[in-house]
């Protein structure tokens, strides 16, 4: 039960940040593209990589916990799949092929860019 409570927790947490997010991102740089999923996702990929890089130094009985609080829960929370996915259609249903290229390109190699960051730092700064 303990379980499920951290997750749910976590992840009301990083839908309520997503949300924010995206309503700062709308106001400072336009509803032009959507830069708030953009940045929860490109940004939630660095905070997995800094995460899972303090996790694997620290070790412990609570890791699983921390896991589930932070990765599964509140990342999970964070970042959304579904609305790059939702995102991405309607820019191809309005056959906006470049935009759509760009964005689908830049938010899986930044992403995954981000995550590779995150972790190599923490390695360097936990060493």
């Amino acid at each position: 039960m303990l379980n499920l409570l951290l997750v749910g927790a976590g992840g009301a947490f990083g839908a309520i940040c997503r949300y924010l997010l995206g309503v700062q991102a709308s106001r400072a740089l336009g509803s032009g593209w959507p830069y708030g999923t953009f940045l929860a996702n490109v940004l939630g990929a660095l905070a997995m990589g800094l995460l899972v890089g303090v996790l694997a130094q620290r070790g412990g009985a609570d890791q699983e916990r921390w896991r589930l609080l932070l990765a599964v829960g509140v990342l999970g929370g964070f970042t959304t799949f579904s609305s790059y996915s939702l995102e991405l259609v309607r820019m191809l249903e309005t056959r906006a092929y470049g935009q759509a290229a760009l964005y689908s390109v830049s938010s899986v190699v930044l992403s995954v860019v981000a995550l590779f960051a995150g972790l190599i730092l923490m390695r360097k700064v936990l060493a």
